[in-house]
C-alpha cells in the first residue's frame, strides 16, 4: 500500500472550497489535510473517507488515488525545510503564519536561491498594499499586477523553464488561484511550483486555509519569539514527499527520530522553564540537552539577511543535514557547547 497517494492536484482543481465541502459530507478538514500532505498514508484512510472525497471531486477512486507516481522534491539547502517538509516540485506549498513570524524572509531567501538555480520567479501582487512585500519583490524577477498577466507569463516561460510562483491567500479566497491552476493544467504547463502565503495571518485559525496542499509549512511563534530562524515548526509542518513510497528510507528514519526527540524536548522545556533543569528526571536530562542542540543546529543564516546580521549565508546539502542530525541524536555532539551550534551551516 506504500505506492499509493491522493491525486492532490485533481482535488484542488475540482473542489476549491474543500473545507466547507469536507464538513458538508461529515469529514474532518484536518483529516483531509493530513491525507493530502501524506501525514496520514492513504493506505490507512477509511474507505468512506476516500469515497466521500471522490464524490466531492466527481471522479472515480481510480482517478483520486495515484499509484506509483514519483514525487520529486526541490532541495532548498535550508536544513529544517528539506528535513521535515520538503517542497514538491510542481506542487502547492502553503505557509501558515501570523505577521512577524518570518514567512516573508523565508520566501525572499528561497527566491534568492531559486534564481541562482535557474528557476523563473513570479509574484502575483495582492489587491491591498503591503509595504512588507518589498522583502520579496527585491528577489523576484517578474511582478504581475493581475492574475491574467501571471498566467501569460507562466504560459510563456513554463515551456522552457521551471517556474516558482507566489500569491497571497486573498487570491485563494476569490477562487482565482484554482482557476489559474486549471488553466495551466489545460495548457499542459506542469512546471509551476506555487507558494501561497497569508499576509493577514488568518490562516492560523483554519484547518484548510488553502485547500489541498502537497506541502504545509506551519510557522511557530515560540521559535520566532526566541529568534530561532527559520521559525518553521518541525513537528507540524508536513509534505507528501514524506510518504514511504517517495522518500528515501534513510531520510524518513532520521526525520522521524528528529521529530520524536524535538517533541519530547518541547515537553521537557516547558518544565525547565518553570522549575529549572533540576525539575526534570535525571534520566531525561540527556534527551533535553540533545533536543536543545538539535534545535540550535536547525537555525541557519540566510543570504538575504547578511546586511542585517553580518553573518554569511549558508547552504547545506540534504545529505550533510541527515548526517549532522544523526550525529546530534546519537550523542556525538554532547560535549559541544550549545552556542556553537546556533546559526551555522553544516557541522
Amino acid at each position: 500500500m506504500e505506492d499509493i497517494s491522493l491525486n492532490v492536484s485533481l482535488l484542488r482543481r475540482r473542489v476549491p472550497n474543500l473545507t466547507s465541502a469536507a464538513r458538508s459530507v461529515g469529514l474532518r478538514p484536518a483529516t483531509v489535510s493530513n491525507l493530502c500532505t501524506g501525514k496520514i498514508p492513504v493506505g490507512r484512510a477509511e474507505v468512506r473517507t476516500l469515497v466521500a472525497l471522490a464524490t466531492l471531486a466527481q471522479c472515480s477512486l481510480d482517478e483520486l488515488i495515484v499509484r506509483g507516481e514519483t514525487v520529486e522534491m526541490i532541495e532548498t539547502k535550508i536544513k529544517t525545510l528539506d528535513l521535515f517538509a520538503p517542497i514538491v516540485k510542481g506542487g502547492t506549498i502553503g505557509l501558515v503564519a501570523r505577521p512577524g513570524m518570518g514567512q516573508l524572509v523565508v520566501l525572499a531567501e528561497l527566491f534568492y536561491r531559486f534564481k541562482r538555480e535557474g528557476y523563473a520567479t513570479i509574484l502575483l501582487k495582492p489587491e491591498k498594499n503591503y509595504p512588507e512585500l518589498t522583502d520579496i519583490t527585491d528577489e523576484v524577477e517578474i511582478v504581475a499586477d493581475t492574475i491574467e498577466k501571471a498566467y501569460e507569463e507562466m504560459k510563456a516561460i513554463g515551456t522552457t523553464k521551471e517556474v516558482i510562483f507566489v500569491a497571497d491567500r486573498s487570491h485563494v479566497l476569490t477562487g482565482e488561484i484554482y482557476d489559474l491552476q486549471e488553466r495551466l493544467h489545460e495548457a499542459n504547463i506542469k512546471s509551476v511550483t506555487t507558494f501561497l502565503l497569508d499576509l493577514q495571518g488568518a490562516s492560523v485559525d483554519e484547518d484548510l486555509p488553502y485547500g489541498p496542499l502537497e506541502t504545509l509549512w506551519q510557522f511557530d511563534i515560540d521559535l520566532a519569539a526566541r529568534h530561532k530562524w527559520p521559525a518553521v515548526n518541525p513537528i507540524h509542518s508536513t509534505s507528501s514527499v514524506l510518504e514511504g513510497a517517495h522518500l528515501d528510507q534513510k531520510h524518513l528514519s532520521i526525520q522521524q527520530r528528529a521529530q520524536k526527540l524535538l517533541r519530547r524536548y518541547r515537553e521537557l522545556r516547558s518544565l525547565v522553564n518553570v522549575k529549572g533543569i533540576t525539575g526534570i528526571p535525571t534520566s531525561e536530562v540527556q534527551t533535553y540537552q540533545r533536543g536543545e542542540r538539535l534545535e540550535a543546529y536547525l537555525t541557519q543564516p540566510f543570504y538575504v539577511a547578511e546586511p542585517f546580521t553580518g553573518q554569511k549565508g549558508q547552504s547545506v546539502n540534504l545529505e550533510d543535514t541527515l548526517t549532522d542530525v544523526r550525529k546530534i541524536i546519537d550523542g556525538a555532539m554532547d560535549g559541544v557547547e550549545l552556542d556553537s551550534l546556533n546559526f551555522i551551516g553544516s557541522l
